[in-house]
């Protein structure tokens, strides 16, 4: 059996460039144009490498079944995951909608249970996808 390779070599780049994207803009991955101003954990990464690897799976698994389901959760999920393993101070929506303080306070807490819910999400729909069938199966 060979794999479909213009979709193993979509998925990933997708997959690369979500963990690049994603980790420079929340300074997970370092760079001279953004400082995070939240000490990163180990959970951070975590969430970082799962998201960036859910949506690889997600854009693989999409490209090779007959009818693809979940864009919108997709979505949801990387939002989610942004979320789960950005700055939460630094985040400039956030911020608009609430001060730093009450990010901190009453956000900062939940962001572990945000990411664990964007990669059920995504775990979701990779198993909806693939209970629909796929061409090369």
């Amino acid at each position: 059996m060979s794999l479909p390779y213009p979709a193993l070599l979509k998925s990933v780049g997708a997959g690369v460039g979500a963990f690049l994207l994603f980790g420079a803009v929340t300074g997970l991955v370092p760079n001279p144009v953004y400082v995070r101003m939240v000490p990163s954990t180990a959970a951070d990464y975590l969430f970082l490498v799962a998201t960036s690897a859910f949506a690889a799976a997600f854009v693989y698994q999409r490209s090779i079944v007959d009818r693809p389901v979940g864009d919108r959760f997709a979505t949801g999920g990387i939002v989610g995951g942004f979320l789960a393993f950005g700055c939460p101070i630094c985040n400039a929506l956030l911020l608009a909608l609430f001060s730093s303080s009450a990010l901190m306070t009453y956000f900062d807490p939940y962001r572990p249970l945000l990411g664990v819910l964007s990669v059920a999400a995504f775990g979701a729909i990779l198993y909806c996808q693939r209970k629909k069938g796929c061409k090369t199966c």
